[in-house]
């Protein structure tokens, strides 16, 4: 059987799940499967002869906006196909259950944020409804070695615990909702269920959860290092970086500015700072769109010695002579796919900086990866 976690939330296995699906359950209403693959195939490759039946209530991939239920031929025509967020199904017996799938893998440079908070809402509202079994395909029961694969054994084997992606989701869902902070959490969770150790990935990213608050913050630093990390491992990787992901153009007209800019550092009491192309005036960026860093030892830093006149250092507001952004839509080069090259005013084509995904080393001595550098000799820094 399942762990009892909370009143109505459970976390078990695949081998639970399966069982819930197929012969029915007096408590669990809603399944939150955790797996690398959303399909529901995935459980008659775990286990041969294994049919569950399925009725599709929707799909939504990464990107998607507005109405979600409705996939266009446009998006299953994409060359480049968007990457599934989660897909709903009734499922099982008589189609008795709802169940969620998010295609997460158990590895540690999984992205997990980005698929907190559909899970954390499908966990709400599922409680609210009846009880959710959320699950994985490692387990976290000591019936694992029965059923696992043999890498996992193996590991079981070697004395290492195993590591649960689910047990990450609940986690999260045990911060946001009692205000635990990451250890508290997981410790709390090994009470119900002592066989449980998220990635050190997934334990990474939890730790941003808490210091963005219990939330996914788009507009913090936080999150913004963290996303430009994905991309940075997408290109190197040698995937095809989608840039719906981009950054909105804010040399648009207010209007046309998609959600992913913060438009409310534009408004109230503090006039937010706008990056303009110093030949042309257009806004090349935000503060909004700015990745902050620590600042570096100055010069230090750098393996070879400048000539140096008067002190030696700089002073701290003026350590860094260009400002590091998220990359933004208005970047032409950067969509092309080169490793490096560099960033021209969408307007005029007059160089305001570099880019690299490679990195770049701040005069700071910090270096940024990947890196979008505007060099303040460029751009002129005004209030909106």
């Amino acid at each position: 059987m399942p762990y009892l976690v909370r009143e109505h939330l459970f976390i078990g296995n695949i081998g639970d799940a399966a069982e819930v699906l197929q012969h029915g359950s007096d408590e669990i209403t809603h399944i939150l499967s955790v797996l690398s693959s959303a399909s529901i195939s995935f459980f008659s490759e775990w286990r041969s002869g294994l049919s569950i039946p399925t009725k599709e209530i929707r799909k939504v991939y990464v990107g998607d906006s507005g109405n979600a239920d409705a996939i266009t031929d446009e998006t299953k025509s994409s060359s480049a196909p968007k990457k599934l967020l989660y897909s709903l199904e009734y499922a099982g017996k008589d189609l008795k259950f709802i169940r969620m799938a998010a295609p997460l893998r158990d590895m540690e440079n999984e992205n997990l944020l980005d698929s907190l908070d559909v899970c954390l809402d499908f966990i709400e509202e599922s409680r609210k409804e009846g009880s959710v079994l959320v699950h994985c395909f490692a387990g976290v029961s000591r019936r694992m070695v029965e059923d696992a694969s043999l890498s996992l054994a193996y590991a079981l084997m070697e004395g290492k615990q195993p590591r649960s992606s689910c047990a990450a989701i609940i986690a999260a869902y045990l911060m946001k909702t009692e205000q635990l902070s990451q250890a508290d959490a997981i410790e709390s969770l090994r009470q119900s269920c002592e066989f449980v150790c998220p990635n050190d990935g997934f334990l990474d990213q939890l730790k941003m959860f808490e210091e963005m608050g219990f939330k996914v913050d788009h507009a913090s630093t936080v999150y913004k290092r963290f996303h430009l990390k994905v991309l940075g491992d997408c290109y190197n990787r040698g995937e095809r970086i989608d840039t719906s992901k981009f950054g909105a153009d804010p040399g648009l007209p207010t209007e046309n500015i998609s959600s992913d800019v913060d438009v409310s550092l534009t408004k109230g009491t503090t006039p937010a700072r706008a990056y303009r192309c110093k030949k042309c005036r257009r806004v090349v960026a935000l503060q909004g769109n700015v990745v902050d860093h620590v600042p570096g030892e100055g010069e230090t830093a750098f393996e070879w010695h400048k000539r140096r006149s008067g002190n030696p250092f700089n002073k701290p507001d003026d350590q860094c002579s260009s400002v590091f952004v998220e990359p933004l839509r208005w970047m032409r080069t950067v969509e092309e796919g080169a490793l490096e090259g560099k960033l021209l005013c969408a307007h005029c084509e007059a160089r305001l900086g570099y880019f690299n995904w490679s990195g770049i080393q701040c005069s700071c001595g910090t270096w940024i990866t990947p890196a979008f550098q505007l060099h303040k000799s460029r751009v002129d820094i005004s209030s909106m």
